[in-house]
């Protein structure tokens, strides 16, 4: 019923940037908040950002100052400006819709994208 679907990732040299979106499919009355979490080789997986429906924002302490995330509540997406990037951003990227309330239902439910892979060259 719903589908979480990223784009936006590929290969970029350090200190370039690079612009994800995740959008989030179906007949939906509203979402709590949408976050972007990331996953390296070999590491866990972390948040990097997060944004509530009413526009407050968190993000992890290594993407404080290059990263900016917003969200489209209209049409149920999230972005992730990514600037000066380094080597070590390179992961994995998740979207994760929180609290997900379909029209018509009454509980909302979180859902998990497949992940896009962003590379940065160094």
């Amino acid at each position: 019923q719903v589908q979480v679907v990223e784009s936006g990732g590929g290969l970029v040299q350090a200190g370039g940037s690079l612009r994800l979106s995740c959008h989030a499919s179906g007949v939906i009355y509203s979402i709590n908040s949408m976050a972007w979490y990331r996953q390296a080789p070999g590491k866990q997986r972390e948040l990097v950002a997060a944004i509530t429906n009413g526009g407050s924002t968190n993000y992890g302490d290594s993407v404080k100052g290059r990263f900016t995330i917003s969200m489209d509540d209209a049409t149920s997406t999230v972005y992730l400006e990514t600037n000066s990037l380094r080597a070590d951003d390179t992961a994995v990227y998740y979207c994760y819709a929180e609290g997900v309330v379909l029209l018509g239902e009454h509980h909302g439910l979180n859902y998990w994208g497949k992940g896009i892979l962003v590379t940065v060259s160094s």
